[in-house]
């Protein structure tokens, strides 16, 4: 149990500030007179005139498709019982943040104050107008499932018993995987279930659809085994009474192949466990406590497979996994009800995304813990960001497939839409990742043998953004990219370089020849082959400090004769609206001139990337107000600028803030010199630019894409130390999109590239 800190720290968790965990946060402007006229009277008129003659309309006008009420009138509070409605507040409220935080879903808590089931349902049901979906919750048992079949035959939204479905929903997938990996089939298995209330009878009802047969499933409560000889049964508890001679939970697990706790702490004995047949799988899910502590199981059977409901333990069957996700596909779809083939593909969806390689972000998330299939991860950790874009559109399919989807959607543009919300910076990249995956060009990956690199190659081919050229050793490519056609990546190992008489030539010309017994370098292989033309671009995605590693992109891949220098660029992301800052890497104290070039070759990047580039010259000084050196430099290259991009909005110098929100600083410029934000800030210096965007990082909270290499004669980036393999992946897609993007503009005018 929590110890007395852990009490406390809730209690002051909860308290501080502004009580409670959720408030609500208006989506529209409300900064001016007309803002209020529209938002209430006499504006919204109109759209109430609207939603009277057209009843969808609701979803186009007001938060119905995307709000959910949880509701509750607490008999059943989260393992500690009948506290009645308003304990059960708190409860309702982290409900709601889960929602939000995990699918961004907006949640009204309502807590009824009634055990009367005839009182509760007319409650709830006179709702419908307001919500999108209902989510019951903490209602106990029996009156759970009564009250929420009676909703789903009255109600044209979906209602969902989270308490019920659930836990089925993501044990379903965990019990997929683990008798895959025990190597047992479900219409040959034994299960014996520990606790007949609601998640009990629901992750039963689960296991039969699963192929578990019903004459194989013993079911247990609080008085033993569920048998056809007792005469306490409710109606529920009847359907899973047979004829056995098993009285105890031990005598039912005399050769079970599987244990499904829902009960309370210590249910199971490690004497019972002794009998379970070989490779047991035990799913202990009481809270805080399971039935029998992974310690002691591990203990007393070495060919033991366990799940917990504790974060603390290895495969956590956490409804987090669930609910937030099957509501998403749900809502999107306008769905009419949440029905068992929906939460039937978010189970199959979970279990699949736990076979997939786990990304960087989530081992991150967990402390720097590597995760992979296998007995210790059957399914996906609840801060895994793919369980949206996975879950999500595995259920709004299945809704549109049954045919209670009132909305039509393209699942493949559902998933990107999804996975955008997850990655920031993929939003930003949406054009260039598009554009790269219909070119499929081939990019060349230095250091091919590094485990990391492969694990970006495969993230490559997994999303079709590129074919991956692996530079490095073939033997261990190999090895790596198992289970991965030939056809889908290339291998080119620098001992035994590709016979190509110029490339000889260059080698020797900038690099000298290495021993036949070491081969070429794979970066001065990858950044040569890049130059000459034998791959379309190259990305050094190693865990490597950058300054070791953009050397060689520099010294062999040629810079376009029209680029003063090359620069290094990285692109901020927050709240979905992107900021490109320059010089970030590169060069110390730029000139007037270098500067000018490098606003060209930044609005040329922004433009690729579908963004109107407005330019800002960034100083501590506006527009001529000193006369000091370092303003000057920066008054010098905003004319050298616009002198030779007319076309493209630039102001200069001028202080950051202003350039970014010159609506609150009027007095300073007018609407006609500067009329809207800034998106591209070109700094003075390196200092300025690296200290900006690193402030703004981790203060702001900021997503960094980049640094993107700009002027060199053919694409090729650098990843900094610490990137995720997504960052690789959106990187990838970048560099290989931009330039095809950048020649086909007609905003530039274009010096003939060498």
């Amino acid at each position: 149990m929590p110890d007395f800190d852990v009490y406390k720290a809730s209690l002051e968790y909860h308290a501080m500030g502004r009580p409670g965990k959720i408030e609500v946060i208006p989506t529209k402007p409300t900064l001016t007179q007309r803002d209020l006229a529209l938002a209430y009277s006499p504006g919204v008129a109109e759209p109430c005139r609207e939603i009277a003659r057209q009843a969808n309309d609701a979803y186009r006008y007001t938060n119905k498709g995307n709000l959910v009420a949880v509701i509750s009138n607490g008999t059943a509070i989260l393992g500690i019982g009948n506290l009645g409605a308003l304990a059960s507040k708190p409860v309702m409220e982290g409900k709601g943040v889960l929602f939000k935080k995990f699918a961004d879903i907006d949640v009204f808590d309502i807590e009824v104050n009634t055990e009367d089931i005839e009182t509760f349902i007319e409650t709830v049901a006179q709702l419908e107008p307001t919500f999108g979906g209902i989510n019951l919750e903490d209602i106990k048992a029996p009156e759970c499932f009564e009250i929420e079949q009676r909703l789903k035959e009255r109600m044209n939204i979906p209602v969902f018993h989270d308490d019920q479905h659930g836990t089925a929903i993501i044990s379903g997938a965990a019990l997929m995987n683990a008798l895959e990996l025990v190597g047992k089939n479900p219409k040959d298995i034994r299960i014996v279930i520990s606790g007949a209330g609601a998640s009990g009878i629901s992750c039963t009802n689960f296991a039969m659809q699963l192929g578990v047969k019903r004459e194989n499933i013993i079911m247990c409560d609080s008085k033993g085994v569920i048998h056809s000889g007792r005469t306490d049964l409710t109606e529920t508890k009847k359907d899973f009474a047979h004829e056995t001679s098993a009285r105890t939970l031990a005598d039912a697990l005399e050769g079970a192949d599987v244990f499904y706790g829902l009960s309370v702490k210590g249910a199971l004995k490690p004497e019972a466990l002794k009998k379970m047949a070989r490779n047991p799988v035990v799913f202990a899910l009481a809270n805080p406590d399971p039935e029998i502590e992974p310690a002691l199981a591990h203990a007393t059977r070495d060919d033991v497979l366990m799940a917990t409901g504790r974060s603390d333990y290895p495969n956590q069957v956490n409804n987090v996994l669930g609910f937030p996700f099957i509501f998403r596909g749900a809502l999107d779809t306008r769905a009419t009800a949440i029905n068992e083939e929906m939460k039937m593909a978010a189970s199959l969806a979970l279990a699949q995304l736990a076979k997939d390689e786990v990304p960087d972000s989530v081992s991150r998330a967990y402390g720097g813990a590597k995760f992979k299939f296998g007995r210790e991860y059957l399914i996906p950790k609840p801060f895994d960001p793919r369980v949206l874009y996975y879950v999500a559109p595995a259920v709004a399919e299945a809704a549109m497939r049954t045919g209670v989807a009132r909305v039509q959607l393209d699942v493949d543009e559902y998933r990107e839409r999804l996975r955008r919300r997850t990655e920031p910076g993929r939003a930003v990249m949406s054009v260039a990742i598009s554009t790269a995956k219909e070119l499929r060009k081939r990019l060349a990956l230095p250091d091919g043998s590094d485990a990391r690199v492969q694990a970006v190659a495969r993230e490559i081919i997994r999303d079709g953004v590129a074919i991956p050229v692996l530079v490095g050793n073939a033997e261990n490519i190999r090895k790596g990219m198992k289970g991965f056609a030939a056809e889908q990546y290339e291998v080119i190992d620098p001992v035994s370089p590709p016979d190509n008489e110029l490339l000889a030539v260059r080698w020797k010309e900038r690099a000298g020849l290495f021993g036949a017994e070491s081969g070429m370098d794979s970066y001065a292989l990858a950044a040569l082959m890049t130059d000459l033309g034998m791959v379309d671009g190259m990305l050094s995605a190693a865990d490597r400090v950058y300054r070791e590693t953009v050397p060689s992109v520099l010294k062999y891949v040629s810079k376009r004769r029209s680029t003063k220098r090359v620069i290094g660029m990285h692109i901020m992301v927050l709240k979905g609206s992107a900021v490109f800052f320059a010089d970030t890497t590169l060069v110390p104290n730029p000139t007037a001139e270098e500067l000018a070039d490098a606003g060209r070759l930044c609005a040329e990047a922004a433009h690729a990337l579908n963004i109107t580039p407005r330019l800002a010259f960034v100083s501590f000084n506006n527009l001529g107000a000193s006369t000091q050196p370092e303003a000057e430099k920066m008054r010098l290259a905003t004319r050298l600028f616009q002198a030779a991009n007319p076309g493209i909005a630039a102001i200069g110098e001028i202080q950051a803030d202003i350039a970014l929100s010159p609506e609150e600083y009027r007095n300073v410029v007018s609407k006609e010199v500067w009329p809207e934000p800034a998106n591209i800030l070109i700094f003075p210096n390196l200092d300025a630019a690296n200290a900006a965007f690193r402030l703004v990082r981790v203060m702001a909270g900021a997503s960094a894409i980049g640094p993107l290499l700009l002027g060199l004669r053919k694409p090729a980036n650098v990843m900094p130390r610490g990137s995720t393999v997504q960052d690789a992946v959106a990187m990838a897609a970048v560099t290989l999109a931009m330039p095809q993007l950048s020649s086909e503009s007609g905003l530039y005018n274009k010096v003939k590239e060498s």
